[in-house]
């Protein structure tokens, strides 16, 4: 028999809605799944094969200020609501210590959990999935990674807990998104005699960059792909701008298209298409095919040869360069005066094109094409 992944779920803030000054639930009148939550378990429940333990915090059960009957109620009623959609959790572990306890049972201690540190079970690839820093803790704990339910993108800075956490996200539709069809990340590292470029790119990011090119006004449109697609992208290089700004360019393009090809993946439950947008006194259009047949049409035309310290004429390089390697079709129009404006409308166009046409749908998750293959 194989080994059994398993989903460690929280209840309060990750199930139910945590009231935000006691920060317990112990009435029905407070009882409130979060949105969608149902919905996704259910789909969790029957289409993967999780084994589901519900691990809790609750500060002081039993106590005269938390009485055991209050929480059961609450408990109990949430529990027949999930029966009767169709959905059971095989364990349920409460902690019911202070924190000041410092006790091994309570998260992110693992101490009532021992029974999964076993042969019988794959930690490696199971998941706790909650909302707050102890779950991702708890996941390192347990030698597993955590999907992280907040809105805080920052809350993991400074931590040294990135590296446990496989997603964040404020929806239960991406945590479905995720385990289901997984996650959609990309590592590049290019390296010739003429530049060294790294790429790091997630997909379904929250549009977190971290840009540096040697080239400020690129850095400033490569910024502007990763804010406005909702990507996490990450670009550093290193290249020969002692001899001129093409190198540098090129090959940032096709590391970048590389990163998409291999991020977006098999390309099931894709849109593939997208299309869009106006900046200014520009109109800047761009629309994209992830058909796997490369090709760029660009009409662009620019006065200036440097805008900042980027040469315009490797603006379409670097599309034809990304065009390429991500093996996108890509069409590309823009007019108006001011030349900054054209050329940034051009890549927030981009942006806004790859983010809809990434889009999945795993409830239509089959290729988008008639052919059968992409």
């Amino acid at each position: 028999m194989n080994p059994k992944q398993v989903l460690f779920i929280d209840r309060d803030g990750t199930i139910i809605a945590e009231p935000p000054v006691t920060f317990q639930v112990d009435t029905l009148e407070q009882l409130e799944f979060l949105p969608g939550v149902i919905r996704n378990l259910h789909f969790i429940r029957h289409k993967l094969d999780f084994e589901w333990a519900m691990v809790t915090n609750q500060d002081g059960l039993g106590t005269e200020g938390y009485p055991q009957a209050s929480f059961d109620a609450v408990q109990g009623k949430m529990l027949q609501i999930l029966h009767h959609e169709g959905i059971e959790f095989d364990e349920i572990f409460i902690d019911k210590s202070f924190p000041e306890d410092n006790l091994p049972t309570r998260k992110p201690g693992t101490a009532m959990l021992k029974k999964y540190f076993s042969k019988n079970y794959d930690l490696a690839n199971s998941y706790v999935i909650g909302d707050r820093l102890t779950d991702v803790e708890m996941a390192k704990n347990l030698g597993c990674k955590a999907i992280l339910i907040n809105g805080d993108y920052k809350l993991l800075e400074n931590t040294g807990l990135q590296e446990y956490c496989a997603v964040q996200t404020t929806s239960w539709d991406a945590v479905t998104d995720f385990l289901f069809a997984g996650g959609r990340r990309a590592v590049v590292q290019r390296t010739t005699k003429e530049t060294d470029v790294f790429i790091e790119l997630n997909i379904d990011g929250s549009g977190k960059t971290d840009i540096s090119t040697g080239l400020h006004f690129f850095d400033h449109m490569l910024e502007q792909i990763g804010k406005h697609s909702g990507c996490d992208l990450t670009i550093k290089v290193k290249g020969d701008l002692h001899i001129d700004e093409h190198h540098t360019i090129e090959d940032t393009g096709l590391a970048l298209g590389e990163a998409l090809r291999k991020a977006i993946g098999n390309k099931r439950g894709i849109e593939r298409y997208g299309f869009t947008l106006p900046m200014d006194d520009n109109l800047c259009s761009v629309a994209l095919d992830f058909g796997g047949r490369p090709w760029l049409i660009y009409d662009a035309e620019f006065k200036r040869e440097y805008v900042g310290d980027m040469p315009t004429e490797m603006v379409m390089h670097f599309f034809k360069s990304l065009s390429d390697a991500a093996l996108m079709n890509l069409n590309i129009k823009a007019e108006g005066e001011n030349e900054h404006h054209k050329i940034e409308g051009i890549f927030k166009a981009l942006a806004k094109a790859i983010k809809m046409a990434v889009k999945r749908d795993i409830y239509k998750y089959e290729l988008p094409s008639t052919k059968g293959v992409l």
